[in-house]
């Protein structure tokens, strides 16, 4: 499994999100000046849902920073949908529905035969490079953590 660290190049990668457009990490990291790339395990699930309402909730604020939040699961891109809609979320999910975008990012765990990706954020700048990764999150308040990340880079 790779172990990617901060100052490394972030894995490129094409999946489709939650409205059936194909994106790829190079498109995204073109037009933002830093891509959030969040992991997490599953959607509609506890913890999952309260790190996801904490990214909606700061989401304007993260945004004045030129920064582009994209959660990332193994879930599919219907489900991603009716996540989305169902906790109003206003930024893009991707689905990893085979795991590979997890595994090159080093997040993807395996628990009684079911895979997942763990919870870990990127934060990847305008040339592609991981400048910060977030592995001890706290679902609730993760969205503010990386609003006062970013802050601290003026």
């Amino acid at each position: 499994m790779t172990s990617l660290k901060e100052g490394d190049l972030a894995p490129d990668f094409k999946a489709v999100n939650s409205e059936g457009k194909e994106v790829s990490l190079s498109e995204l990291v073109k037009s933002n000046k830093y891509v959030v790339l969040y992991f997490y395990p599953k959607d509609f699930t506890s913890g999952c849902t309260k790190e996801a309402c904490s990214f909606r909730d700061n989401f304007e604020s993260i945004r004045k920073f030129g920064a582009q939040v994209v959660g990332i699961s193994l879930d599919d891109p219907k489900t991603h949908a009716e996540f989305a809609k169902e906790y109003n979320l206003n930024f893009m999910l991707i689905s990893d529905l085979d795991g590979k975008i997890s595994e090159k990012y080093g997040v993807l765990r395996q628990m009684g035969g079911r895979k997942f990706a763990a919870r870990v954020t990127f934060v990847i700048d305008s040339s592609g490079k991981i400048i910060k990764i977030f592995k001890n999150v706290k679902a609730d308040t993760h969205g503010q953590e990386i609003y006062e990340f970013l802050s601290s880079l003026k």
